[in-house]
């Protein structure tokens, strides 16, 4: 099993979201953030009362997959979460050691499905 995290453009949540789901890819957690990195748009850098420092808008999609999947979904998000520009946005993949179901106490790559 895997672990996917991807840091992408809030405005293309709704077409890799969809894609991911048209695809098979239900189960997600999407969470809502500021990032800083080295590139910032310059027409839209500004501060936040939580982080003063410049940032941009993104959202982060963790995925938790069976290993054959990863390279399917890293695509899709590839595909859907591309404008061609500096800041779209960045994939990891790591391994999940272990994983347990909260409601029944199953645990593996089984409770993915």
């Amino acid at each position: 099993m895997k672990l996917i995290k991807a840091y992408i453009r809030a405005k293309l949540l709704e077409d890799v979201y969809s894609s991911l789901r048209n695809e098979g890819y239900r189960s997600m957690t999407v969470f809502e953030g500021e990032g800083t990195g080295r590139y910032s748009d310059p027409n839209k850098q500004h501060g936040s009362l939580n982080f003063p420092a410049m940032h941009t808008h993104v959202v982060k999609i963790e995925i938790a997959a069976k290993a054959e999947q990863i390279n399917s979904i890293v695509q899709i998000i590839q595909e859907n979460g591309r404008t061609g520009s500096k800041g779209d946005g960045i994939v990891f993949v790591t391994p999940i050691e272990q994983a347990f179901r909260i409601r029944d106490g199953k645990e593996g790559a089984n409770i993915l499905n």
